[in-house]
């Protein structure tokens, strides 16, 4: 089979049209047409239904376009790992992890990575759905699970537990807890146990809700839950990393945890060698550590559970 004109239909059926194909291609419509036309032939199949608004691949089109599609990851990685090759840490690295770790943990250090190394280009995507390493659609992951893919090399950094925590203000107010039933005079700020979370925060939020808590703020992701509790609306349910950064929050019930959470740094074997990961895994276990030692100087009580 033709490379080229497998390289030609890649591009029309990510684009859709032969105009737009051609013109990322730097080709006339006419000579992308002629190459799939070409291809066509040769596989004796219609790859594409034509339509006044563009292209819809068929069934065999499809087919090809899984292929060309796995072909394109496989080229990404190679040419990463040829970039790599060099001693300079330079290129995209595309990051991902969940909302709250995203936002409150990692985001505020990434300065220093690019203090270290500025030719670096981070995306990093921040979603509590799992994206799939080995197919590439991200380069490395921040999980608070084990991944469960064999083909990936995996490093479990530290532990987090979700905890209560309030305002001092909002305590003052409303007036300290002394156990557990108590909640049931506050307001809980916290995700709501159906969505997207740790299976852990999700049980410790039902067990919460158990002792008929009269207010209620249920927020999607850990960063406006703390957003609430700052703001004095109440209790929050929050993991345990960002008492270093917000080191005015008020645990409340120290008796009250989740079990722990297990969170690991993961990426694809075939990025073994990637200086680029090895920068960011390097990185991201010198902060552990140093955040480690901060909760040991602010908190001694609530250093993380690590291993």
């Amino acid at each position: 089979m033709d490379w080229d004109k497998l390289r030609i239909f890649h591009a029309v059926a990510d684009a859709g049209s032969l105009t737009h194909a051609g013109d990322a291609l730097h080709l006339s419509q006419s000579a992308v047409s002629r190459q799939i036309r070409g291809l066509e032939e040769s596989l004796n199949a219609t790859l594409f239904h034509r339509h006044a608004r563009g292209l819809i691949l068929t069934e065999q089109g499809e087919l090809l376009f899984d292929a060309t599609r796995a072909m394109a990851k496989r080229l990404d990685t190679a040419t990463a790992r040829i970039r790599d090759s060099e001693e300079e840490v330079f290129g995209e690295l595309r990051v991902t992890t969940t909302i709250g770790f995203g936002t409150l943990w990692l985001a505020p250090r990434l300065p220093k990575l690019y203090e270290k190394y500025p030719d670096l280009k981070i995306d990093l995507m921040l979603e509590e759905r799992v994206l799939d390493l080995p197919m590439r659609e991200a380069d490395v992951a921040i999980r608070m699970k084990e991944p469960s893919q064999a083909d990936l090399i995996r490093k479990r950094l530290m532990s987090v537990r979700m905890r209560l925590y309030a305002s001092p203000d909002y305590l003052d107010r409303e007036g300290r807890l002394t156990r557990i039933e108590d909640i049931s005079k506050h307001r809980l700020i916290c995700q709501n146990p159906s969505a997207a979370q740790v299976s852990a925060g999700a049980r410790l939020v039902q067990e919460l809700l158990s002792y008929e808590v009269p207010s209620l703020l249920t927020v999607n992701n850990y960063f406006g839950a703390l957003q609430g509790v700052i703001n004095g609306l109440g209790i929050g349910v929050l993991p345990d990393y960002l008492v270093e950064d917000f080191p005015t929050l008020e645990r409340v019930l120290p008796e009250i945890e989740s079990q722990e959470v297990p969170v690991f740094l993961a990426f694809p074997e075939e990025l073994r060698h990637s200086k680029r990961i090895g920068a960011f895994r390097d990185f991201v276990q010198e902060e552990i550590i140093t955040h480690r030692r901060h909760l040991r100087e602010q908190r001694p009580d609530e250093v993380d559970r690590t291993k």
